[in-house]
């Protein structure tokens, strides 16, 4: 490799690495965290609403119903995606985001369902986060984190390659972190 195409590559390297560093603390930071079962909390506020007719397990239904309530209380939707989770012959509305989840569920009365609003502390906002629960614009900058962490191991690898002293130590690595991988997926 010449000179001058290595010392750009160097620079490069640098640059995206400089950049992705906020991501990379944060996803390093809430998945190392999230293996050891600390993910952060909720303050959840739970209402009772009184209902005309009963709630179907129909999402857009149960989705129109949440927003309706949340507006009448002042509160913004959560960024994420509302889903509905069956628990035996019972349901619930899920709706998370990066700030706050929603929950909406029927109770033992016909005409009475419950609303939780889990509003994230800033640990769990982060988590949420790591887990894709934020909006378009988090998503987006998570893949080209992805796609910069997959160029600057690249880069990396390349720019090692080319140290003549130093191909032999970077291949035993790749191999021995390619067996570890695989020992670690098996083992699991």
């Amino acid at each position: 490799m010449k000179k001058n195409s290595y010392s750009a590559l160097v620079k490069l390297h640098a640059v995206v690495a400089a950049f992705v560093l906020p991501a990379a603390v944060l996803f390093l930071v809430t998945g190392a965290l999230y293996t050891w079962g600390i993910k952060g909390g909720y303050h959840t506020t739970t209402y009772e609403l009184r209902l005309q007719e009963p709630v179907k397990m129909e999402l857009a239904e149960l989705v129109a119903l949440a927003k309706k309530e949340l507006k009448k209380r002042n509160v913004a939707h959560p960024t994420g995606t509302a889903k509905i989770k069956k628990i035996g012959s019972s349901y619930k509305l899920e709706w998370t985001g990066s700030n706050m989840d929603v929950v909406l569920e029927p109770s033992s009365r016909p005409l009475v369902a419950k609303l939780q609003v889990k509003d994230t502390d800033w640990h769990r906002q982060f988590v949420q986060l790591h887990k894709a629960k934020g909006g378009t614009p988090f998503k987006v900058y998570a893949a080209v984190f992805s796609i910069a962490l997959l160029a600057l191991l690249i880069s990396g690898f390349v720019m090692v390659w080319h140290v003549t002293e130093l191909r032999r130590l970077t291949l035993l690595s790749l191999v021995l972190g390619a067996a570890a991988f695989v020992a670690m997926v098996v083992t699991s």
